[in-house]
């Protein structure tokens, strides 16, 4: 699994006009699956994202997790985490998981975090969203378990 984590002042998905998830200060969370992943690096993927210490501490420095300064997580899933370009210009998707398989394992992603205690919102599944976001820092990082 990868997971494209983005510190945020606030972030929001719309599907058709409506927003279906927000969240205020935390991680913007875009999961990707590949087809050899499973419930284990699902939950390890959580695992990292919660404890991930990104946040800053009172002096200003990353030293804190979501889960310590009480933020919240707007995971979206994000199979273009697996494109490949390094032939052409054209991507190939072929890496991505089917939806079949990836779907429950983003779910998984998300009742992990919830058991941490976060609160979490997320897209819709196959829609087609519009996610916006206020990037904090910028803090941006690739995950990959």
């Amino acid at each position: 699994m990868r997971a494209l984590v983005q510190r945020v002042k606030r972030a929001s998905v719309t599907v058709d006009g409506e927003v279906v998830g927000a969240v205020g200060a935390g991680l913007c969370v875009l999961v990707g699956v590949t087809h050899d992943d499973g419930g284990a690096q699902a939950d390890r993927l959580a695992a990292k994202v919660a404890g991930l210490r990104i946040m800053d501490d009172d002096d200003g420095v990353m030293n804190r997790s979501v889960v310590d300064v009480g933020g919240s997580v707007l995971v979206v899933s994000q199979f273009t985490l697996y494109g490949d370009a390094a032939k052409g210009r054209r991507p190939t998707w072929i890496a991505a998981a089917p939806p079949e398989q990836a779907e429950p394992l983003v779910e998984q992603v998300v009742a992990a975090l919830r058991a941490e205690g976060l609160e979490v919102a997320t897209g819709r599944f196959r829609a087609e969203m519009q996610v916006e976001l206020v990037n904090d820092g910028p803090v941006t990082l690739l995950l990959e378990v």
